[in-house]
């Protein structure tokens, strides 16, 4: 048997993180979770934050219970994700000024606008290809030019990239989230810091750009006696934008399939080599983010399971304390697309009553109104649906490739339901798997870099070999 090794993964989204361990046998990967703590953004005067203190508590728990439990000698390399876009800043000692700004955070709003008075939308598109979203960094970054940080700040440190200045002291930038800033160049991939300067927003504080796969060095030494790890282990800068990860562990992923990487959001694209940036594509506001290993993902952002998530929230507030499997079970028995909303009209991106938001769209647009929790959720998984068939039709035909295929990983592939509706909506087959995909392509990456593995393609064949997948065919009529 070929040699056996352990990677690890800190996969952390929006509303939990995790610790993974890969177990290598030779021919596959098996995972196994260490450690599941939650996430999720806070409120403090009148702004929502992230923990990230916190968080990197629980990271930090994670790694001593696989040194507590398993055998060390193993373990080859560490790798991380996040959610993209947000930042943390680091003052002149190196340390944190404040809890970084979530996205959701309503300083952002009107930000987009303000912007578009000093560079046009069309120059941000043509450079960056960047889909206009309001949370983008470079807005976040506008957002705050009079808040005094950015006046104190030494470097910005996106998300996964302020863990791994925490894990080994190195200050870089991976560049699959980078990408979503909306100041790197598509083309170039490289800093466009060009469009700051108008704007009034530092370049000095930005770090050099490392691809995925990159070997950043050993843990710090301190932290590494603190875990009980060996002096051996590397960290590895994977995809560090979760959909990067997710995207890099889809089975049999090809220019006849569309993906979508579903949980709190819904990416929905396809691979390519090369970015795509044209009119037809800015005024479909689809996005070119990097991937893995020279790839691009031509995708759109799309709300996800946000917005049950927000909803089964509120529900919990009212006395209701409905499990996820009790919502989708009422969705599956009500009636199907008797109502109907846009997920990414702009009322249901921030925090609050979902399900009367859901009920007042519905109201102004003469449909409807769900009142029960299988209504309601019956009216986002088949808007969700038709959302998707609608974004991969227009993706086919900006691309001209023929989509044959929907591949769903993450955590929206276990819900069943919303893999048949948008197997029906779509037309297309869509084969649903693995769950944890961001975990699994974080681990296949290190496993590229530590030598395991020798590129994308044989990472994918053990991508699939490992997990299992469901399928789901088009119900006619």
């Amino acid at each position: 048997m070929a040699e056996r090794a352990h990677w690890i993964a800190i996969d952390i989204g929006a509303s939990s993180g995790r610790v993974i361990l890969g177990r290598w046998d030779g021919s596959r990967v098996v995972l196994e979770e260490l450690h599941r703590f939650p996430n999720g953004m806070i409120e403090r005067e009148g702004h929502l934050f992230w923990e990230v203190g916190r968080l990197w508590v629980e990271v930090q728990r994670g790694l001593q219970q696989y040194a507590a439990n398993e055998e060390v000698t193993l373990l080859r390399s560490i790798g991380i994700d996040t959610w993209a876009v947000d930042y943390g800043l680091l003052d002149a000692q190196g340390e944190l000024i404040g809890d970084p700004f979530a996205y959701r955070d309503p300083r952002n709003n009107g930000i987009a606008e303000q912007v578009d008075a000093l560079i046009s939308p069309t120059e941000l598109y043509q450079r960056t290809g960047l889909q206009r979203l309001p949370f983008n960094t470079l807005y976040q970054l506008y957002a705050e030019r009079h808040s005094g940080r950015l006046e104190r700040a030494t470097a910005l440190l996106l998300i996964p990239d302020l863990f791994h200045y925490w894990l080994t002291g190195q200050r870089v930038a991976e560049y699959t989230n980078a990408s979503t800033t909306m100041f790197l160049d598509a083309r170039q991939r490289v800093w466009a810091t060009d469009l700051l300067t108008p704007l009034g927003i530092p370049t000095h504080i930005l770090p050099p750009l490392v691809m995925p796969g990159t070997r950043l060095g050993p843990l710090r030494p301190e932290l590494q006696a603190d875990l009980g790890l060996p002096a051996s282990v590397t960290v590895v800068a994977v995809g560090t934008h979760d959909t990067a990860s997710a995207v890099a562990a889809v089975p049999h992923l090809d220019a006849q399939s569309a993906y979508i990487s579903s949980g709190t959001w819904s990416l929905v694209g396809v691979e390519r080599t090369e970015p795509l940036i044209n009119d037809a594509a800015r005024q479909l506001n689809v996005t070119n983010e990097g991937g893995v290993y020279g790839t691009i993902r031509l995708l759109k952002n799309v709300s996800g399971l946000w917005l049950l998530q927000e909803c089964q929230r509120r529900w919990h507030e009212d006395g209701l304390n409905l499990r996820w499997d009790d919502i989708v079970a009422q969705a599956a028995t009500a009636p199907p697309r008797r109502s109907l909303i846009d997920p990414d009209a702009p009322e249901f991106l921030a925090v609050g009553d979902m399900p009367a938001r859901i009920r007042d769209y519905c109201r102004r647009t003469g449909q409807p109104e769900p009142e029960t929790v299988g209504e309601i959720a019956r009216c986002c998984l088949d808007s969700l649906a038709l959302r998707y068939q609608q974004v991969i039709d227009a993706l086919a035909e900006l691309t001209g490739q023929t989509i044959t295929t929907v591949r769903i990983v993450g955590g929206g592939s276990q819900n069943a339901l919303l893999c048949q509706l948008t197997a029906d909506a779509c037309r297309r087959p869509v084969v649903a798997g693995p769950t944890e995909g961001t975990a699994l392509g974080n681990i296949l990456v290190q496993a590229i870099a530590t030598g395991y593995l020798p590129n994308l393609s044989t990472a994918r064949q053990v991508a699939a070999a490992s997990v299992g997948q469901q399928r789901y065919e088009p119900r006619v009529g």
